[in-house]
């Protein structure tokens, strides 16, 4: 089988087995893409591949780009090269013990509960009503959120049931009444059966159009580079600090580990710090300001 079809067979089954999003599946695909580029160029297939071919394609790859694109693309070959053990097409894998450089962590950007506020209260239109809302209201990652059928949405409920989450994973998520009125006024104008979010020729919209959408609308708002993560992480950020537990919270975004929920509480303690510094008498006092 050549080393094409591999990949085709690979991507099929992150996409059918693995629920992987399309932006994983677009990353993957590129990756392998090129990494097969590269073994051809020397004259191997990725069955004949050495590890120090492997690496090579990495030395290449990685030049000039950030240690998150690196680690991305050390994270789909491993993937690859392990899903080709598994279906018997190589013995062993010559690159499971690749280990992906250090990361830097970063807190998660986040609306200010005001910010927010202003955001929203720009009366938006019809289909950016849902988008917004839904992304704050309900916590959904961008690929959720355009893989939406009215199917499954129960508005009496208030409440969604989110098909297609990272991992194959269902999970139902609340949503306020702003949303459900946006989501009741975007589905009398269109019908409540398909997609409920269309582009101009009534198909699905995309992810990149809701991408764009969202920072239109922050940038009307006064708030350049508005993310739909940015609103995903607001959510969350918001809700612990009124006080909702960590581990309802990581029920809610879809998370399969809680330590990726615990960085909202970073977020939560920054915000706090920065209140503190702001508004306490004593805050020149405060030995975190030192350095």
């Amino acid at each position: 089988m050549s080393d094409e079809a591999l990949a085709a067979r690979f991507l099929d089954y992150l996409r059918a087995e693995r629920g992987a999003s399309p932006h994983t599946i677009r990353a993957y695909r590129r990756t392998v893409a090129d990494l097969i580029g590269h073994l051809r160029t020397a004259g191997r297939t990725v069955e004949t591949a050495r590890k120090i071919d492997v690496r090579g394609y990495l030395f290449a790859a990685g030049r000039g780009r950030s240690a998150a694109t690196l680690a991305r693309h050390v994270a789909a070959l491993r993937a690859w090269f392990g899903w080709m053990v598994e279906t018997g097409v190589l013995a062993h894998s010559i690159v499971a013990d690749l280990q992906p450089p250090r990361v830097p962590s970063s807190l998660p950007d986040v609306l200010s509960e005001p910010v927010a506020d202003r955001l929203f209260g720009e009366e938006p239109r019809c289909t950016e009503a849902v988008i917004l809302e839904v992304l704050y209201g309900g916590g959904l990652r961008v690929s959720e959120l355009a893989a939406l059928d009215w199917e499954a949405l129960d508005l009496d409920a208030a409440q969604i049931r989110v098909l297609r989450g990272k991992g194959g994973k269902e999970r139902r998520v609340p949503v306020g009444p702003p949303a459900v009125a946006a989501l009741r006024a975007l589905g009398a104008r269109q019908g409540f059966e398909g997609p409920v979010l269309r582009n101009a020729r009534g198909r699905r919209m995309s992810d990149r159009t809701i991408r764009r959408i969202v920072t239109e609308a922050g940038l009307r708002a006064g708030i350049s580079g508005l993310h739909p993560h940015t609103l995903r992480h607001s959510f969350a950020t918001h809700l612990l600090a009124s006080g909702a537990d960590l581990r309802g919270i990581q029920e809610l975004l879809g998370h399969s580990s809680l330590s990726t929920t615990q960085r909202y509480t970073h977020v939560s303690t920054a915000q706090l710090r920065d209140v503190y510094r702001r508004a306490h008498p004593h805050a020149r006092d405060d030995p975190g300001d030192a350095g």
